[in-house]
């Protein structure tokens, strides 16, 4: 029985060794290499001194050494906080600062763009790089090793004791103010959350799958580990161009691959004739547009379309069954195993079907809630009422903030969110981390950052902004600054420069419903 997040490899280890687990740029990896692998680095991390639930971050692409390293903090007893590649330094010094982060993997280079922000993560006492390279820059108070150093330890020091209610992993998400939050995930979570997708997609042994998301991304972590629990291979990728990626699918036979509705809308338009080793798609972190999903269907006539919807928070919530695509296609489906799907009034009365309400999700997919964020905690993690069956503890749940409807059939269809999150590219985008790096430049009196509909990212970002008092301000020069400061999905695609002030609702806030319905006018004038 597997409890733990590392097991999850270990038993297929023991059934099927000699299996491929990993496949990245032609190196393989077998399920007893990865499992021994594991078992080493572990040995590594202990003697580093990484604590019990203490975090480990890994700032890399993917490749076999980011996976061989996210898993062996969890056989030491550790928790693992993958961060996004395509982050700025700024951005990944936050977050290894907010979760308290005591050991960084990552690479030469990588480490070098950190210099400015490790100072500031006085919690972090070593730096593990992964290609061994010379000339690394020493970091005051900062142990360095290399990734042979980790692999040539001998300890009998045992990993740290956990069970499948501890913390096994950190997903930092924009939250709809400020910075990103991280989302405490368990062992439990993730374990129940492979074995709940893997059911509904029939994964099996001779999958072969391909990773193109983020593992930073909890869609893109899924792919890891519904694999290893069936003891399928997984096909690590980093893709420049999606054209890149159909022709992955053709050379490794793929059987299984994961995107969202941006990508989708760029792949639909490729040729897939000699790639039709595709057992099953699937859809997350948005809609997938009909069109889209009708040039798919042609181009892969045999295989079956998953369309889904989920939250960091609680992981997956709903899929949709690919025969029933054609008769509700705008559905976000039904619950997945273990799991079940509330839609309530703000009351937590429950909805009649075709009342509109917020989706709740109880189950063991609930997260532990965000790290070191008690009033957020406390806003998406409230106890429900209707399943209380007696029970004198209450049980909580993850109270999305969107609004959805139910049909007769129990089949649920999105509406839209409460709050102004950007969703753009896959991503949920803060609004006000863009404006914060915007006013960091000094030249901005007021600036607001909006989404507004667009046919291929989702939502297209667009910064609105006025020069500050004596300044001169110009959307070049902004979109210069933001260039070095946001990764490349949260750069604003329009930026506006207004030389009056921006318009008060009636409580003196910026107006922000008003600047939208101006902005989406004029972004689609400008794009026809």
């Amino acid at each position: 029985m597997v409890y733990l997040v590392h097991d999850l490899i270990y038993q297929t280890a023991n059934h099927t060794p000699d299996v491929d687990a990993l496949s990245y740029q032609g190196q393989k990896k077998s399920y007893q290499e990865l499992a021994s692998e594991i078992e080493q680095l572990a040995a590594g991390l202990l003697s580093a001194g990484l604590g019990r639930g203490e975090r480990l971050a890994v700032y890399l692409e993917k490749r076999l050494e980011t996976v061989s390293t996210l898993f062996a903090a969890n056989a030491a007893g550790g928790v693992f906080v993958p961060v996004n590649p395509l982050l700025k330094p700024e951005q990944v010094g936050y977050i290894m600062a907010d979760c308290n982060v005591r050991i960084l993997v990552t690479s030469t280079e990588r480490l070098k763009l950190l210099a400015e922000v490790l100072p500031s993560c006085h919690d972090l006492h070593t730096v593990i790089i992964i290609d061994n390279k010379t000339g690394v820059t020493e970091i005051a108070g900062v142990n360095i090793l290399s990734w042979a150093a980790l692999h040539s330890v001998r300890t009998t020091k045992k990993p740290n004791r956990v069970i499948d209610g501890d913390m096994a992993a950190i997903l930092y998400t924009s939250g709809s103010t400020g910075k990103p939050k991280g989302v405490v995930l368990s062992h439990r979570n993730i374990v129940t959350g492979a074995k709940s997708v893997a059911q509904y997609l029939g994964n099996r042994s001779d999958d072969r799958i391909l990773s193109v998301l983020p593992l930073s991304f909890d869609y893109g972590l899924s792919q890891l580990t519904t694999a290893f629990h069936v003891g399928a291979t997984n096909v690590l990728m980093n893709y420049l161009l999606p054209r890149d990626i159909v022709r992955t699918v053709e050379k490794e036979n793929i059987s299984g691959l994961a995107a969202v509705p941006p990508l989708w809308i760029q792949l639909a338009q490729l040729n897939w004739e000699k790639a039709q080793s595709l057992r099953y798609i699937t859809n997350s972190g948005g809609a997938m547009p009909r069109a889209t999903l009708d040039l798919l269907t042609k181009a892969l006539p045999r295989t079956r379309i998953f369309l889904m919807y989920g939250l960091t928070e609680a992981f997956r919530s709903t899929y949709l069954p690919p025969e029933e695509i054609e008769r509700r296609p705008d559905s976000i489906g039904q619950a997945i195993p273990n799991a079940e799907i509330l839609v309530l009034r703000e009351d937590g009365s429950h909805c009649v079907p075709g009342e509109p309400g917020e989706l709740v999700h109880r189950g063991a997919l609930v997260s532990m809630g965000y790290w070191n964020d008690t009033d957020k905690t406390a806003a998406c993690f409230k106890p429900i009422i209707a399943h209380q069956n007696g029970l004198t503890i209450p049980e909580l749940a993850v109270w999305s903030g969107d609004t959805v409807r139910m049909d007769e059939e129990g089949f649920l269809y999105f509406i839209g969110r409460r709050d102004e999150m950007i969703k753009t590219s896959g991503y949920r985008v803060s609004p006000t981390e863009i404006e914060e790096i915007v006013y960091a430049t000094e030249k901005v009196g007021e600036t607001v950052a909006l989404g507004v509909p667009h046919p291929v990212l989702g939502q297209a970002i667009l910064v609105i902004a006025t020069p500050r008092e004596g300044t001169s301000l110009n959307a070049e020069e902004l979109m210069t600054a933001c260039k070095q400061r946001l990764p490349a999905y949260m750069l604003p695609s329009y930026i506006d420069i207004r030389k009056d002030s921006l318009p008060r609702s009636p409580n003196g806030k910026i107006d922000r419903k008003k600047l939208f319905q101006e902005m989406q006018n004029q972004f689609m004038e400008n794009n026809t």
